[in-house]
């Protein structure tokens, strides 16, 4: 994408002068506690939860998602999938807020094709929650099929600032069909938040 990437430790104490940073998914302590439960407490999040706040870009998928709940820079929870299975799939998803910084490259209502991989995707959250998050178009991505008995078929939420964006689906798994991929739809929130950076 022309961006240079910055590799960032958990155990590291500072954020090394980054423009954004991409929590990825992949297990985590092997999920015997509460997914992310753990790696909210990482040195690095002591830096990232305050940067996070004051308006750097962040976004999580799969793990990360779970993460940035349990940091309490997203809302709700992601709990064990309605199946109690492990699901593995390529999935299609419905875009409903391109206003964010990781999704500006998309229209609302685009459908895309983003592969998921998790145990634990289950969106929940309190009626009051879920109503504000609807209220206030902090849904992101929303499952066409859900896949694992999330809430209102929510796949991904923001912020109220937009800075913030937590989903299951991996988009870091489709950007490039030589590898297998089942799209480069995930290349949108690349090049969302290069454009983003760019326009500051």
């Amino acid at each position: 994408m022309g961006a240079e990437a910055v590799p960032l430790w958990h155990a590291d104490h500072d954020l090394k002068g980054v423009d954004a940073v991409f929590l990825p998914g992949g297990f985590s302590y092997g999920d015997y506690l509460r997914c992310g439960a753990i790696s909210r407490f990482a040195p690095l999040m002591e830096e990232l939860v305050p940067a996070a706040r004051a308006g750097l870009p962040v976004i999580g998928t799969c793990n990360g998602f779970q993460i940035l709940c349990e940091a309490h820079l997203l809302p709700g929870a992601l709990t064990r999938n309605a199946s109690l299975h492990y699901v593995c799939r390529d999935q299609r998803l419905k875009v409903e807020q391109p206003a964010t910084a990781w999704t500006n490259s998309f229209t609302p209502g685009q459908e895309i094709v983003l592969p998921i991989k998790h145990g634990e995707g289950r969106y929940v959250a309190s009626d009051d929650t879920l109503a504000a998050l609807e209220a206030g178009g902090h849904v992101v991505f929303r499952y066409v099929g859900n896949p694992n008995g999330s809430l209102n078929d929510i796949a991904g939420i923001r912020n109220e600032a937009g800075n913030v964006v937590g989903l299951m689906p991996h988009p870091e798994h489709a950007v490039e069909e030589l590898v297998g991929a089942p799209s480069t739809d995930g290349l949108g929130i690349f090049t969302s938040i290069l454009k983003n950076l760019v326009n500051a």
